[in-house]
């Protein structure tokens, strides 16, 4: 089964945000929300806090899974928000975003998904804006973490991007995936290697690994039952799909730009109503592209 809209995916984890862009709540003494977001989410998140009668005070942190501008943009109007919250991601992803060049690209982004989504009104009157972030806690692979009674693994996940990290909750036999496990996108699945697409396809072969019964992803919804199990034997087959294109293209032009503008084309025919718009999507392929490139290189 798959789940797109806010509710309750089990009596412990609540799904929020949007279609295109989701966290998730999980229950325990406390609560803790995964995943950080598009700027966009925030006002469906206010509203499905009251609908499913979540007192926002017990909310007490937040974990990134990796610090793309779709991932974490909610996190700066929560932190000073609720006082209580603690934001948490990996120490890479801490890093990147004490860097001014990175917040200043995801500003923009944020920015330019507002104005997309049409929300500069609603926006403005929350004072929605991505300034930068401060982390009170870090975790990295191997991690085990207990927060209100929120039990999960952490594991690290690279190759969708340098600090990608994925968390499991072993009492619900739930994968918290993020991109690094692969995007959902309609009955297929993008394969999203932006970092290093080999790392990439070692991490999905990790995540295999696990015992899932509920996948969560970050874009387009949750999965359960046979669908769960099934995903990332979807995921792994999509990377295999998606490096062959990347190979075979580059091989026949041995340039990363000509490359990238032909596979962008290809993937954007194939799934137009895909929510990156093509400019960004043309990044994420070009980032691809030249891991490729240099790989049939011997760099």
């Amino acid at each position: 089964m798959r789940i797109v809209k806010a509710g309750w995916i089990t009596d412990r984890i609540l799904l929020l945000g949007s279609e295109e862009s989701n966290v998730y709540l999980l229950k325990g003494e406390e609560y803790t929300i995964v995943g950080g977001g598009m700027i966009t989410i925030v006002p469906d998140i206010l509203e499905q806090l009251g609908v499913f009668g979540i007192e926002e005070s017990t909310i007490t942190r937040l974990l990134i899974l990796h610090t793309h501008f779709d991932h974490c943009a909610i996190a700066p109007f929560f932190a000073k928000r609720w006082p209580q919250l603690r934001v948490v991601t990996s120490k890479r992803g801490k890093d990147l975003l004490a860097n001014p060049k990175v917040v200043d690209s995801i500003s923009f982004l944020c920015k330019t998904a507002i104005a997309q989504a049409g929300m500069e009104e609603k926006a403005e009157a929350l004072n929605l804006i991505f300034d930068g972030l401060e982390f009170q806690e870090t975790v990295d692979g191997g991690d085990r973490v207990s927060w209100g009674g929120v039990e999960l693994e952490i594991i690290d996940a690279p190759g969708h991007s340098s600090d990608s990290i994925a968390a499991y909750m072993p009492s619900e036999k739930a994968l918290f995936a993020s991109d690094a496990g692969g995007i959902p996108f309609g009955d297929d699945v993008f394969a999203a290697g932006n970092s290093n697409f080999t790392k990439y396809q070692e991490t999905l072969e990790r995540f295999n690994e696990y015992d899932v019964d509920i996948h969560l992803a970050e874009h387009y919804g949750a999965f359960t039952g046979e669908d769960a199990k099934n995903f990332m034997p979807k995921s792994i087959a999509a990377a295999k799909e998606m490096r062959k294109l990347l190979e075979e293209s580059y091989a026949r032009t041995r340039d990363v730009e000509e490359s990238t503008r032909e596979l962008t084309d290809l993937i954007m025919k194939r799934a137009p109503d895909y929510f990156l718009p093509k400019e960004v999507m043309a990044m994420v392929i070009g980032q691809m592209m030249k891991y490729i490139g240099k790989t049939q290189a011997g760099g």
